[in-house]
């Protein structure tokens, strides 16, 4: 049985209360919000540990509260949107989510990128703690610290968000290979189901802006156009 502790935001009491049920039902312990305000307090008071929120909500929108959040640490975040809210959800991929699923959506496909995300996040915060055995990767001017689970380039700290990082790591320990959408969201991600691609998509352009001296022309990053990513180690 889980012990993790899921906060669902939601306005929509018939969301919120079916949601609860399948996670309750796989053992997480769940609390609930039902606007913004109260979602930032629960974060504060009841530390949980993935945060499953929707964007549409009073008082405090979705995305101001995934700023709040990831300003103050690395919880995981899953949002909820609608189909329309494409612009939406790329600016909550950007703001730091971990990940969204647009409604209506199926709860047994919700409750495994639940379980996908915490596997990921827990394996994150265990290759934190680990003595320092793991190698740096060095690209050129790009050094990425495994076991700190930091980068730098040129000797200045990169700030990337923890599913920035762990996309940037995996793809730089396979320099030359090249990687289509659907392999990383399994390899990063850690999902075994078929997803929007976007999420990759978002997660490459935010590593351009903040690795490449020119995002329109990247030297790590590459596109293989109709196939996917690869990184390359500039000369």
């Amino acid at each position: 049985m889980n012990s993790e502790r899921i906060l669902i935001v939601d306005d929509e009491p018939t969301i919120v209360e079916v949601v609860q049920l399948y996670l309750s039902r796989e053992g997480f312990d769940v609390v609930t919000a039902a606007d913004g305000q109260a979602a930032l307090a629960a974060v504060a008071q009841r530390r949980p540990d993935l945060l499953i929120l929707d964007l549409m909500l009073p008082h405090v929108d979705g995305l101001e509260v995934c700023r709040r959040v990831r300003a103050e640490g690395a919880l995981p975040i899953i949002m909820l949107t609608a189909r329309d809210e494409e612009i939406d959800r790329i600016l909550g991929l950007e703001l730091g989510a971990d990940d969204y699923i647009t409604k209506p959506f199926s709860p047994r496909e919700l409750v495994a990128r639940v379980k996908a995300v915490l596997r990921r996040s827990q394996a994150t915060q265990a290759s934190a703690t680990k003595d320092g055995s793991q190698p740096a990767v060095i690209a050129g001017p790009l050094r990425i610290e495994p076991a700190a689970h930091a980068a730098t380039l040129a000797g200045q700290a990169l700030a990337l968000t923890a599913r920035e990082f762990e996309l940037l790591l995996f793809l730089a320990r396979h320099p030359g290979q090249v990687f289509t959408r659907e392999q990383l969201l399994d390899q990063v991600w850690g999902y075994t189901f078929a997803s929007d691609a976007s999420t990759v998509t978002v997660h490459v352009r935010r590593l351009r802006e903040k690795i490449e001296n020119d995002p329109t022309e990247p030297r790590f990053l590459l596109t293989v156009w109709g196939v996917g990513y690869k990184f390359e180690v500039p000369r």
